[in-house]
């Protein structure tokens, strides 16, 4: 028994949060199999002042989105002095803005692919850059807001543009990577397994296929050569050294494999904050590699610091 007392920091008012008190309370019952003290925290805007008020050993941060994963809830627990998991102030915010992520890796050598900000707003009409191409917000995660405009499709999706959109006035249009969707986890400087992600009845990982039971598959190890499988492992290290990750980290692939085994493979972006929903993947490949879910999470609160 360690008695450490753990916060378990979850909910909070994201697109996300509904995932996040899912990988929540899923983190602290394993915690507290450990023999950690865990609090559950439902985040609110009075966080700081719960916080002070508590005074855990360690905080580990299940929020999801903005506020919790952009460096803002890492910032206030640097101003408390109190030790927390995953990625710091500075690596939490880069990562979390997929087009200044993608400048940092593209600089170190890793693949990315060809994209463009732009004012939601004007994307009417005429297409921003030739079909097949994404549409995905800048500062989301779990695949909201993410729209597929397919080759031959006659205009641009009008959704982007309409008052119905809930996910911020600036999107990233990237080029669409045909191929398999592949991930990788990190897990302190040490790249862990390559896991193939096969949707079900979903044209792409979208939010169901992520955390609907049965809504994909879930190869681990991938099968996939050697070589390519070395390849993402050292793709994803790099990605997280570069960035500045700490932690667990879990960085998204494709990887385009109709022409040629040795096929093309992009970096699509970086997790600082992975699910840890019964359906995530980073437990998943942990266990691949020999990390029961329990031995996961406590290795990620006696790697809790702050000046991360």
């Amino acid at each position: 028994m360690t008695g450490k007392h753990v916060a378990v920091l979850m909910g909070g008012f994201s697109s996300e949060r509904p995932v996040s008190l899912s990988s929540g309370g899923a983190c602290a019952d394993a915690l507290e199999a450990e023999g950690y003290r865990v609090t559950r925290i439902d985040v609110d805007r009075d966080v700081a002042a719960v916080l002070d008020r508590l005074r855990p050993d360690v905080a580990f941060n299940a929020l999801h989105g903005p506020f919790g994963e952009d460096g803002t809830i890492q910032g206030i627990l640097e101003y408390l002095a109190i030790p927390y998991t995953h990625s710091g102030v500075l690596a939490s915010a880069l990562a979390m803005n997929k087009e200044k992520a993608k400048c940092v890796v593209k600089a170190v050598g890793v693949p990315v692919a060809q994209s463009r900000i732009m004012d939601r707003r004007k994307i009417v009409g005429d297409h921003p850059m030739k079909p097949p191409y994404v549409v995905k917000p800048v500062n989301e995660g779990s695949s909201f807001g993410v729209v597929i405009v397919k080759e031959g499709q006659s205009h641009a999706p009008q959704i982007i543009a309409s008052d119905d959109w809930r996910y911020g006035d600036e999107v990233m249009v990237e080029r669409y990577i045909y191929g398999r969707e592949l991930t990788c986890t990190v897990m302190g400087d040490v790249a862990l397994g390559v896991c193939e992600i096969i949707p079900v009845g979903h044209n792409f990982y979208d939010y169901d296929s992520k955390y609907v039971p049965g809504g994909s598959n879930h190869e681990v190890p991938a099968k996939i050569s050697p070589n390519i499988y070395q390849k993402i492992q050292t793709l994803a290290l790099k990605a997280h050294q570069a960035i500045g990750c700490r932690g667990v980290s879990r960085s998204d692939f494709r990887y385009d494999d109709r022409h040629s085994e040795n096929g093309e493979v992009v970096w699509l972006e970086i997790n600082t904050q992975p699910g840890m929903t019964p359906t995530s993947l980073v437990p998943e490949i942990a266990a691949e590699a020999g990390h029961t879910f329990g031995e996961l999470l406590s290795w990620m609160v006696e790697d809790a610091s702050c000046l991360r």
